[in-house]
């Protein structure tokens, strides 16, 4: 049976379930080649900025920004291009990219999740019409006679929307869970090169001891107010009588 001819025999709801397929197959394509770029990628990028950073910060904080076309790089980019950071303002730029770039790997769960969820209904919505359609035409004195022989017929044809509908749904699921299993992954990598670099900050920080404001605090005096000395001048003495 051709697959176009499937197509119209399942009823006016395989329509929104083309759609829905057509939606799904999109994101989950999408999702593919996102996935595929990052993971063969990410873990050369955090071991030359991590080594780097025994070094040469600078350096560091270069392959970092050479590599935020990456997630992870802009992940490790934000703190480094902070110069003059302390510790805690170095692990709140980590944690704030890393929820940025967990909610961005995200994107088009939501689609799927109505996709799970929608297919099955309108698959059961079809068989539900198919089945009212079927079974409109018989009347209770034609049972057993050969005028219900094409009701089994136009059953068994409603039914294709149920199972197309369960199909379109089961695909999305495993891409689903699929992409989810990544999304855990990233939260493990992305941990576990934030402690590693803010455990190098914490062990060796980048040297700003010659910065012209540390200079400037050191060289700075005051000015004294004027009219107000510390302690007050002896009055003349007077004049004294020959």
């Amino acid at each position: 049976m051709d697959i176009l001819d499937l197509f119209y025999k399942g009823g006016p709801a395989m329509w929104p379930m083309l759609v829905l397929s057509i939606f799904s197959l999109s994101v989950i394509f999408e999702r593919l080649w996102f996935w595929l770029r990052i993971l063969t990628q990410e873990k050369q990028i955090v071991d030359r900025v991590l080594d780097a950073a025994h070094d040469n910060w600078q350096a560091a904080a270069e392959i970092a920004r050479v590599a935020t076309h990456q997630p992870v790089g802009r992940f490790l980019y934000a703190p480094l291009h902070l110069g003059k950071a302390d510790v805690e303002t170095f692990r709140l730029a980590l944690e704030s990219t890393a929820e940025d770039e967990l909610a961005g790997m995200r994107r088009g769960e939501k689609l799927l999740e109505a996709v799970i969820a929608l297919a099955p209904l309108l698959g059961l919505l079809g068989t539900v019409l198919g089945l009212i359609h079927s079974l409109r035409s018989i009347r209770i004195g034609d049972l057993g006679t050969e005028s219900t022989a094409g009701v089994t017929t136009g059953i068994g044809e409603s039914l294709i929307s149920t199972a197309t509908g369960l199909i379109v749904a089961i695909i999305s699921l495993v891409f689903y869970r699929l992409f989810q299993s990544f999304v855990v992954n990233q939260v493990k990598v992305f941990r576990k090169a934030g402690n590693e670099l803010e455990l190098l900050y914490r062990q060796s920080p980048p040297d700003f001891s010659n910065s012209t404001s540390a200079i400037v605090r050191e060289n700075f005096t005051p000015p004294r107010k004027p009219g107000k000395n510390r302690f007050p001048e002896p009055p003349p003495p007077p004049n004294l009588p020959e």
